[in-house]
């Protein structure tokens, strides 16, 4: 080979290699980006998430209603007076009657009397009511946290992996560039122009798909934060997440949390003790109410002003609420039923969080630190051996795609044990590990 020739080369992975240092935003449609710690993120989200503004709403609107229920039926008043036409009628007592001389009044002020507890029971209900919208919104909460945790991480992982891709095809379209500029002047071999451009192509596919990736998890995390028109960096501490250990916490002290803290399980009780109690209700209101009253009849009946008292009563010959009173028996079943197919998943998904989550960390622990710099360092080598043709083309885009390859898989391996450790958060319903 002409020197000639190797000093062209030398300028050109020169080049390329400046690029593996330099990198870029990869979004083009937002400007604006903000750097933002797991911490931070949680702050946000709980500040502006529309969803969780929506259900303390609800819990508001239940609480009213237990006010609602302690109230008091209203007592009922009526008045009558007449004649509203005058009346002439020679054989009466009173031959001219108008509505203001000889007319007749009538009063009545009745009471409604809730029997067999019926408001007892109501407030029960409505304050346990209350509590199920408090559980949802804890819940919502829990499910929320854990898709901004998930989308935090994954998001993460993946801009270090578009970091590498980034790097690449920045080198490779600058060698791109300079071979198409010397193509035909001999110093180049149409076959490595070809090779170097499919190369590229490949790496500038696999690179627009993985921010298709990261756009898609950047727009569901900027839904759970309520933030708009900006690209989300997340900051964490490498050391923090490498000292997270499965073997922090016992298998059983995780399980009795989770039986404590879970709020799915709370709502799943919280529905059995509501059916119990609106079985209760339904069965009082087999029992009629009570009606008392009090009449004033200034001369409509056998005597004048007279004054009377009184009560009336359902009599429950046909119905006595039967279907919904059955219906709620069913209620019970029901929602009995699936408290205990709630309860039966917290143990499995527990042990099998857990045992993911001890397998993953033996995976990376299993990396040898000092195995991404060993790589980063023979790239270098690489380089001196190819500027030499010491080897060939082939050997030197093997070695690139090896790298790629090696940082994806060890990001995949670290995102892949966080995300199992953030599992076990999950369903205890507790941040163990944070």
């Amino acid at each position: 080979m002409s020197r000639l020739h190797k000093y062209f080369l030398s300028a050109l992975l020169f080049l390329s290699f400046t690029a593996l240092g330099q990198t870029k935003n990869t979004n083009q449609l937002f400007t604006d980006s903000i750097s933002v710690t797991l911490d931070s993120a949680e702050n946000i989200f709980l500040r502006n998430n529309l969803l969780l503004l929506a259900q303390r709403y609800n819990v508001d609107a239940q609480k009213a209603l237990i006010i609602q229920a302690k109230l008091l039926p209203n007592p009922n008043f009526s008045y009558s007076r007449g004649p509203l036409i005058s009346i002439h009628d020679d054989q009466s007592n009173f031959p001219n009657s108008n509505f203001f001389n000889n007319n007749e009044s009538q009063a009545n002020l009745s009471q409604l009397i809730l029997l067999a507890g019926k408001r007892n029971k109501q407030i029960k209900i409505a304050e346990a009511n209350a509590q199920l919208a408090e559980f949802q919104l804890y819940d919502l909460i829990r499910t929320l946290k854990y898709t901004l945790r998930s989308d935090f991480f994954n998001i993460y992982y993946l801009q270090q992996s578009a970091k590498v891709y980034d790097k690449e095809v920045q080198s490779l379209q600058r060698v791109v560039t300079a071979f198409n500029q010397q193509q035909g002047k001999g110093y180049i071999a149409e076959k490595e122009v070809i090779r170097i451009k499919a190369q590229l192509y490949s790496l500038q596919s696999e690179y627009n798909d993985l921010n298709n990736q990261i756009n898609d998890i950047e727009s569901e995390l900027r839904l759970v934060l309520q933030i708009k028109n900006v690209y989300v960096i997340p900051v964490t501490s490498i050391d923090k997440l490498s000292a997270l250990s499965p073997t922090k916490y016992a298998f059983t002290t995780l399980v009795d949390t989770a039986y404590k803290s879970r709020t799915d399980l709370q709502i799943a009780k919280a529905n059995t003790n509501i059916s119990k109690l609106t079985y209760n209700y339904q069965k009082a209101l087999a029992v009629p109410d009570l009606t008392a009253s009090l009449g004033y009849d200034k001369q409509g009946s056998y005597a004048r002003n007279l004054t009377t008292a009184g009560v009336a009563i359902d009599l429950p010959f046909f119905n006595r609420n039967q279907g919904n009173i059955k219906s709620a028996k069913s209620m019970i079943d029901y929602n009995a039923a699936s408290q205990k197919s709630t309860e039966a998943t917290v143990e499995e998904q527990i042990a099998r969080a857990l045992q993911k989550t001890f397998d993953n960390d033996k995976l990376y622990q299993n990396i040898d630190p000092k195995f991404t710099k060993d790589f980063d360092r023979l790239l270098n080598e690489v380089f001196i051996n190819y500027e030499k043709r010491n080897i060939g083309l082939l050997d030197f885009l093997d070695f690139y795609d090896s790298y790629k390859q090696n940082t994806i898989q060890i990001n995949a391996i670290q995102y892949n044990r966080i995300q199992s450790f953030e599992d076990i958060n999950f369903y205890t319903g507790t941040n163990f590990f944070n």
